[in-house]
């Protein structure tokens, strides 16, 4: 059933407008509110709780003076996630944050960064609060600076509440905490009006804000849990890699049993590094990666210059690689469509990495550690690389790649096109294509694909082929000639005739 749930916030702006200072006075406040002095945040995100006016709330005096807010009052925040991981986060499809607070310097108003800022929370669909920094700086003209701020605001589309629009705006100081406890109340409106709403007893679902190896506690994701609750002991998988909840830590690095909507919390127990922005709950064979996949490797191949797929794998034991080597195989069958350059066992090195970039490859990893200076090396060499931790899901995107490869033609090689200039009735059913060859040549051999538009409407064969009044086995780039075709197709003037042969 679902319920409220607190709000979760990321901050986004320009560098030096107080971001981070923000940040760290909200997250001391409420470690001091909370009698953690000395416990330092663990992960990149926490939560906050929160009274009416706005005043963070702890757990000794506050309780004893009935302060202590519902579920309803608390707030999470995003701390890691700059302008690229926002951006990696967004275009993977995973709204993260409900609201996004754009911290501007009273002194600088909009910059390069605050602009990208606005287009990233505007793309993203997310509630906007402004928060204008450094408010307490000698020697400002508060009024003529926050008036200005409002006017670049609204040439960037984000019209304030006091010039019609629906966008709050807030005067705050990072460093002395001035305004703060006024932004948080206003956190609280705003994720009134919206009513964030999830349900504990759903299956858990959330996104990676943060992802690692560590060398003592292996892969660990920070995951935001926007739906469902999390239970330690649970089989996941996190964008295409599983896991079994081996533990679950809070901000504060405490063990957990459960996590619900809104809750930030880390994950180990994973059989390897999740990308930023992989959803809890989903494979990466979404219909739009795989889609993004195929494309990469199809625009690798022209660039190449080649209609064979090189490849080399890296699977955990000999068996697997043994599985994955003959299911490629099979690709093979009619001609040669994949080729493995390498295959081995053991984790992703850098050598693999520089191997595929060398030789046009792409990296497929089955089961195996892949670190992020690798994906950095893959990355800067411009070489694709996958991972699975389930073969048919391998096996599944590499038919893909084939399939979408004969379909587009990088798989054959094109003898010749003409163009279909005029048809002429001949006998009681049949008509001849008049044509002129446009390029290369076309014989009565191999097979021809009729093409109107980009569409191709069938393929066929040539049954007759006269150049005038002869039959002729062969016409060149220019030639004009006549085709009859079996089995018939329905083509029209102004169709090509591509003549092919698949390879």
């Amino acid at each position: 059933m679902e319920q409220k749930r607190p709000p979760i916030i990321t901050i986004l702006g320009h560098v030096d407008h107080g971001k981070t200072s923000l940040l760290d006075f909200i997250r001391k406040e409420a470690v001091a509110a909370s009698e953690h002095g000395g416990i330092t945040q663990a992960i990149g995100a926490y939560q906050i709780e929160v009274g009416d006016g706005g005043q963070v709330i702890g757990d000794s005096e506050d309780k004893k003076n009935n302060l202590k807010p519902t579920t309803n009052n608390l707030i999470t925040f995003i701390d890691t996630p700059g302008h690229a991981a926002f951006e990696k986060m967004r275009s993977r499809g995973a709204k993260v944050a409900d609201i996004a607070v754009l911290v501007v310097a009273i002194d600088d108003g909009l910059m390069p960064q605050t602009i990208e800022a606005i287009k990233h929370i505007l793309a993203a669909k997310v509630a906007m609060i402004v928060a204008v920094n450094k408010i307490d700086l000698p020697g400002i003209n508060k009024v003529a600076q926050m008036e200005k701020i409002k006017k670049q605001l609204s040439d960037r589309e984000v019209l304030v509440e006091e010039y019609g629009g629906d966008v709050p705006i807030v005067e705050v100081s990072a460093k002395t905490g001035l305004g703060v406890d006024k932004l948080l109340e206003i956190i609280q409106l705003v994720a009134e009006v919206n009513e964030f709403k999830g349900d504990p007893s759903a299956p858990a679902t959330g996104v990676v804000v943060e992802s690692k190896l560590d060398k003592n506690k292996g892969p660990i994701a920070t995951v935001i849990i926007q739906n469902g609750t999390l239970k330690k002991g649970e089989a996941v998988v996190i964008g295409g890699v599983i896991g079994k909840v081996r533990g679950l830590i809070d901000y504060l690095g405490k063990q957990l049993d459960s996590a619900g909507p809104s809750t930030p919390i880390e994950i180990l127990g994973l059989e390897g590094v999740p990308d930023v922005g992989a959803e809890l709950g989903k494979t990466t064979s979404t219909k739009e990666e795989k889609k993004a996949v195929v494309t990469s490797i199809l625009d690798r191949l022209k660039k190449d210059d080649t209609s064979v797929l090189k490849v080399v794998i890296r699977a955990d034991v000999a068996g697997s690689l043994e599985a994955i080597e003959d299911a490629l195989e099979k690709f093979n069958e009619e001609a040669e469509h994949i080729k493995i350059i390498a295959a081995t066992t053991g984790d992703l090195t850098e050598n693999d990495v520089k191997l595929a970039s060398s030789t046009g490859a792409i990296v497929v990893g089955f089961n195996v550690k892949v670190l992020n200076q690798i994906l950095k090396i893959a990355e800067t060499e411009g070489v694709l690389l996958r991972s699975y931790n389930i073969i048919y899901e391998l096996i599944e995107e590499i038919d893909a790649v084939v399939e979408e490869m004969l379909k587009v033609g990088a798989l054959e090689e094109i003898y010749g096109t003409a163009q279909i200039i005029a048809e002429f009735p001949y006998g009681k059913n049949e008509k001849i294509a008049g044509c002129k060859v446009l390029d290369g040549f076309i014989t009565k051999g191999p097979k021809v694909k009729i093409i109107r538009g980009e569409e191709i409407i069938g393929e066929t064969k040539i049954k007759s082929l006269k150049k005038v009044k002869d039959e002729v086995t062969r016409v060149e780039k220019s030639d004009e000639c006549g085709m009859m075709f079996e089995p018939k197709i329905d083509f029209a003037a102004g169709d090509l005739i591509q003549s092919f042969r698949t390879i």
